[in-house]
């Protein structure tokens, strides 16, 4: 937001036939299994007891990745360190100035999402129950992302991902077709989404060596945010003279879901990112105080960096 220096690659997969069983009630983690097993399936040297094995094929990803950077010549590219429970695997360009790109692999899947994300994307009111259908008729994907359970990952799952989604609605985000085209009326909806990204970014580079900053990202804002567009579906709401209002109220809604520890998913409704077992309260509370802070003083740390 501030410098646009981390991207983000989905490299996509087509797998034909699979069948995806939940794990653990999570609704949003699976086991992937081959409907069929023919030998000719060239992934099925990662199948283990029937299940297509989300570690075994990141790390030969990873290997595939790093045999590549040996043969770039001009530009200084290294593979950073693994980290642990991450799907991606992250480049880090040094020249001509300093990047990072995350590399993610995804499986695609062209079957009907699964049952979890029934009730998510709510966008009826704001977007239209016709979008809604068209856009849960989109492949889903499943990236090799470790569901966690007390302080061990459960290597072998994969994780819904809808980012494909997410940047469809950030693209067509009015309820009239044309906000924010070249002739049709602006509104301030990315806006926020971008203060509100500077804000928290800002804060966990103020806050980077405390701890309880270290479970927070930028995709809790982002749903936030897609909570409020659903909230508040007219175009008319989010008028660009009335910014300042519009992100006090991200603000807001972000600090109540802090408060009282729920975050759906937006997609998977029970799916809570903010429950006690993946950011513990004492965090939630060091967040909530920062930001409180930063509203009654005018957010100083926007001028701060």
């Amino acid at each position: 937001i501030s410098a646009p220096n981390e991207f983000d690659v989905m490299f996509k997969l087509e797998v034909p036939r699979i069948q995806v069983e939940e794990y653990s009630d999570t609704g949003a983690y699976y086991f992937v299994k081959f409907k069929r097993n023919p030998k000719a399936n060239p992934l099925i040297r990662f199948v283990e007891e029937e299940i297509l094995s989300a570690s075994k094929m990141l790390l030969k990803f990873r290997k595939i990745i790093k045999e590549e950077i040996k043969n770039i010549g001009e530009t200084d590219v290294s593979v950073e360190k693994k980290k642990p429970g991450s799907p991606a695997v992250t480049l880090l360009i040094r020249k001509p100035e300093e990047i990072s790109v995350d590399i993610i692999l995804a499986l695609e899947s062209k079957s009907s999402w699964p049952a979890s994300t029934q009730e998510g994307l709510p966008v009826q009111s704001w977007l239209g129950t016709k979008v809604r259908n068209k856009l849960r008729q989109e492949p889903f994907y499943l990236v090799p992302k470790h569901a966690k359970e007390g302080n061990v990952f459960q290597e072998e799952t994969w994780r819904l991902s809808f980012s494909h989604i997410e940047k469809n609605i950030l693209n067509n985000h009015g309820t009239s077709k044309t906000c924010c085209e070249t002739d049709g009326v602006k509104c301030c909806r990315k806006d926020c989404l971008k203060l509100m990204k500077h804000l928290l970014e800002q804060l966990k580079k103020n806050f980077k060596d405390r701890k309880e900053m270290d479970k927070f990202c930028s995709y809790h804002v982002k749903t936030a945010f897609f909570h409020m567009c659903s909230r508040n579906p007219l175009d008319s709401y989010w008028d660009p003279r009335d910014l300042s209002l519009c992100f006090d109220d991200c603000v807001t809604y972000f600090l109540q879901c802090l408060r009282i520890e729920i975050l759906e998913h937006y997609f998977i409704p029970k799916f809570n990112l903010f429950s006690q077992d993946k950011i513990d309260k004492t965090s939630k509370e060091f967040l909530s105080k920062k930001i409180e802070y930063e509203r009654n003083n005018g957010f100083p740390i926007f001028g701060k960096f």
